[in-house]
């Protein structure tokens, strides 16, 4: 049993959204979790003073009392075993993040919540809680155990104020006993500025009950110089538990911290560049394969070589190339330091110089192999830029090899033979070149290479096309719309999947060009239908690219006028993280999307922010359900649950609700008793070219203007 009585964990869901509490609470309940939920901070603070739950989930932005204030209540009336508060918010700047802990939130959750792991991530919260309750209880026994070793010993009465300081304290903070009388004040007006926060953080945290601290930090002597000690302290309380005394000791570790770092820079930084030498390179890159392993990362490792270096060194001199080999080690951190390439996603590097004219560049945490080549390709430009030392001008040209883990070394020797015989293979193409270890990346490389190659051709050479699925009435199967679809088939790469040239097509911008002439061709085709008698809706898909453009509505304006297509039949379809990238420019670019007399609909609803708060401020018509929730409706509970309250709330906003990939009689069956308004899938018809879409619309009786309205 719970705290509270219940068998099961009592989650309390706190949104004004209804559609996200709804969605919210039936993914909980999946997981046997008991949960309750309110519409606002109000309603919240209720429930909780009536029976407190174990965890909250509690949306940031709300009328009335904000998730902040909710969550700063909260933590003012805490008493007994903490709640577990998860701030939900769609927010994702660091300021709001900041905020959400120092109201006191255990964790947050940012929109589009990944549904079928909600249930997963409360579990471990609320594991995490009971082992946080645990600890607390553990450090509380321990406590009265643990004691100090003492030096240059001082103790405070916290009554009268009174301060005690052996003569090596005095001595330590350069004081005359005479002269000077401590004070608990007088003491941290001796702390160096910048650790005084933390001194006086450990020394509070001590008195409201960790009963003891250590800590390092600098002093200011009256002379000005700095030193820095190790300072430890334990408080002494009362039969009440009231503290009455603080006592500790404090050690000078100056010339031992000097000397420390000293040696370790000597011994771990190349002191020509000072970039981490060969020594800290193999520990750095040790730990990163131990991280890689445990994260399932890749980590990549580029061994860079400048070519025909020896021949500055022997023509103008070793102390000139000492000077280029410095300004190459600056060049190369400030080009990933400047690069957009490094810390995406986590991405870190760290360069270091292994001696001579040889560079190694570790990237860690990689989530994307493409990366690495880009990263390579920035590093060989910018040192391909000319040289300018004393008074001399020349270019360098420089040779990479990369190598990756896991496939091309699960070890630091074996990833570091590997890069450098692919920086082997690199100098013998002549220099100024990357190669990869792996013959696999190598080929994956040049591929895509090959694949933006064609694809710009395609584009040039009307070698795109497309092809069009129905959408079909859910009661007679009639087919009243049509989607759009790109198809590629190149001549010499054979038939190409979306799945492939799509995202390439958005990294280099092509989708730009590509999605003005899908726009336009659609519109064309469509008109005909249109002037045989088949007024069908046309759907067209906007990539995020299209939809941020400028000019994306005179786009659309001249697709209507110069393919003379009715504007209420061209429906264009967007992606719930597209129209959430920049609420009022969305808003904006929306209204006049509707003012041209376009259709608008949220296309894969379900697997973005999934909120309906949100998406009834747009100026929607309709919503496209994910396929992925259709393919186990039947058998899963969780997707059926789902897919009823996307129908039911969608209907109350009064969008039409289009579900994707259907493919058998039974996920048709169930919609159909749902209400839902029309189907797409393979049950009904795979795209199709034109021509044989246009057979299947002769098939059925031409229809009237249909409107979904």
């Amino acid at each position: 049993m719970t705290s509270h009585g219940h068998p099961n964990p009592r989650i309390l869901v706190v949104d004004d959204d209804p559609g996200v509490r709804l969605l919210m609470t039936e993914a909980l309940r999946q997981q046997s979790l008991w949960v309750e939920a309110a519409a606002d901070g109000e309603q919240a603070l209720e429930v909780i003073a009536r029976t407190p739950p174990e965890l909250i989930l509690l949306d940031v932005q709300m009328p009335g009392l904000s998730g902040f204030e909710v969550c700063r209540r909260i933590r003012a009336r805490d008493a007994g075993e903490p709640i577990t508060v998860v701030m939900v918010t769609g927010l994702d700047d660091t300021a709001s993040i900041e905020r959400a802990y120092e109201e006191g939130a255990t964790d947050f959750i940012t929109k589009p919540i990944n549904w079928p792991l909600l249930g997963h991530r409360v579990r471990y919260l609320l594991r995490a809680r009971a082992a946080f309750i645990q600890l607390q209880r553990s450090e509380a026994r321990l406590a009265e155990a643990q004691r100090i070793a003492r030096l240059g010993h001082w103790e405070w009465d916290i009554a009268s104020g009174d301060v005690e300081w052996s003569t090596e304290v005095y001595r330590i903070f350069g004081l005359d006993p005479a002269r000077f009388r401590p004070s608990h004040t007088r003491f941290l007006g001796r702390v160096h500025p910048e650790d005084r926060p933390r001194v006086e953080a450990a020394v509070e945290q001590a008195l409201q009950g960790d009963d003891e601290y250590s800590v390092d930090h600098r002093v200011e002597t009256p002379g000005g110089h700095l030193r820095i000690v190790h300072e430890q302290g334990e408080v002494v309380r009362d039969s009440g538990g009231r503290p009455i005394r603080m006592r500790g000791t404090v050690q000078d570790i100056t010339e031992r911290h000097d000397t420390e770092r000293r040696i370790r820079h000597l011994a771990y930084y190349d002191p020509l560049t000072n970039l981490p030498n060969r020594r800290l390179f193999q520990e750095q890159t040790d730990l990163e394969l131990r991280h890689a392993e445990r994260t399932g990362k890749v980590l990549a490792l580029l061994y860079l070589d400048l070519d025909r270096f020896q021949q500055i060194n022997e023509t103008l001199g070793h102390e000139l190339g000492d000077e280029v080999l410095k300004e190459v080690a600056q060049r190369l951190e400030r080009s990933l330091r400047h690069s957009d390439l490094v810390g995406r996603g986590g991405t870190l590097f760290e360069v270091s110089h292994l001696g001579g004219d040889e560079f190694t560049i570790l990237v860690s945490q990689l989530t994307n192999t493409q990366v690495v080549a880009e990263i390579a390709q920035r590093l060989l430009t910018d040192l391909a830029r000319v040289f300018r030392i004393h008074g001399q001008e020349f270019y360098l040209n420089a040779s990479i090899g990369a190598a990756l883990y896991p496939e091309d070394g699960r070890d630091r020797d074996t990833l570091l033979r590997s890069a450098d015989s692919a920086l082997r293979h690199a100098k013998q193409r002549e220099g100024n070149q990357l190669a990869f270890y792996s013959a696999d990346m190598n080929a994956r490389v040049r591929q895509r290479l090959t694949l933006e190659t064609r694809l710009r051709r395609a584009l040039e050479e009307e070698g795109l096309r497309l092809h069009y699925q129905p959408q079909v009435t859910v009661d007679g199967g009639r087919i009243i719309g049509v989607e759009a679809l790109l198809r590629w088939n190149d001549t010499e790469l054979g038939e190409v999947s979306p799945a492939q040239f799509i995202p390439l097509a958005e990294e280099t911008g092509l989708i730009i060009p590509i999605g003005e002439w899908v726009l336009n061709t659609a519109c064309r085709q469509a008109r005909e239908w249109e002037s045989l008698g088949h007024p069908l809706h046309l759907g067209v898909n906007l990539s995020p690219l299209q939809f941020r453009r400028h000019d994306l509505v005179a786009c659309i304006e001249r697709a209507l006028k110069d393919s003379g297509l009715t504007p209420g039949l061209l429906e264009l379809e967007l992606t719930e993280g597209t129209l959430m990238g920049d609420l009022p420019a969305s808003m904006r670019v929306l209204d006049d999307l509707k003012a041209l007399g376009a259709r608008l609909s949220v296309d894969d609803f379900g697997t973005g922010y999934s909120s309906l708060t949100y998406l009834q401020r747009f100026p929607l018509d309709s919503l496209k359900i994910d396929r992925s929730f259709i393919r186990d409706l039947t058998c899963d509970d969780h997707d059926a649950a789902i897919i009823k309250a996307v129908i039911a709330l969608g209907h109350n906003l009064g969008l039409t609700l289009i579900a994707e990939g259907v493919e058998k009689p039974a996920q048709r069956d169930f919609l159909a008793a749902e209400g839902c308004d029309l189907i797409q899938g393979f049950l009904f018809g795979r795209p199709m070219p034109a021509d044989a879409f246009g057979e299947r619309l002769t098939a059925q009786t031409p229809p009237k203007a249909v409107s979904r309205a």
